[in-house]
């Protein structure tokens, strides 16, 4: 099985902030299949869908940016998912201009709280991640109110079609592995 985790923060006062881009691409996979993420495990809500011929999980933990490792490791334990082959984490980058997408086999955290929590709980940077563009136009003061924050109504705007290319770049990865998905997506 393969699990793919967008990380963000639960409760409706993060719900359509910057930092949730992984969960709103998850919702994105699971709206395209049909499917509700709604069963509550392992500190996070999950569903299933099928994607070719591979079942995926898809989890949003429950736990906070900062700890969504703890939900993660979980999630692999019980399904004993390897996470060099079988996960993959869909987070905002505030480095990246808003909208570009970047797939890594593995990496570092780069400053990315939830990468760290992921590293520190999984004991590896060996696993494959999806990150979504955030950055500014201009420069901010300080970068944890802009992730934090709602997006602009320009990029509310841009949003479907930028979450349908993420979601499109995890159907790739599922479909046909890390290097056709990178080669198609990252530009």
């Amino acid at each position: 099985m393969k699990c793919v985790v967008g990380l963000g923060n639960p409760g409706a006062t993060y719900a359509l902030t910057r930092h949730n881009i992984g969960f709103l691409v998850v919702d994105a996979l699971a709206e395209r299949a049909g499917r509700p993420i709604k069963l509550a495990e392992c500190e996070a809500l999950t569903g299933r869908i099928t994607l070719g011929t591979e079942v995926v999980l898809l989890a949003k933990p429950q736990t906070f940016m900062n700890a969504s490792g703890q939900a993660v490791a979980l999630l692999c334990a019980k399904y004993d998912c390897n996470p060099q082959h079988d996960l993959l984490a869909v987070v905002d980058d505030v480095a990246l201009p808003f909208g570009r997408l970047r797939l890594r086999a593995k990496g570092s955290a780069g400053g990315h709280n939830g990468l760290k929590s992921l590293n520190a709980k999984l004991k590896t940077e060996h696993y494959a991640r999806l990150r979504v563009g955030i950055g500014p136009a201009h420069p901010v003061g300080n970068l944890a109110d802009f992730v934090l924050s709602r997006f602009s109504a320009a990029e509310q705007s841009e949003l479907p079609a930028l979450t349908a290319r993420a979601a499109d770049a995890v159907e790739a990865w599922v479909c046909h592995g890390i290097k056709l998905a990178m080669a198609r997506f990252n530009a």
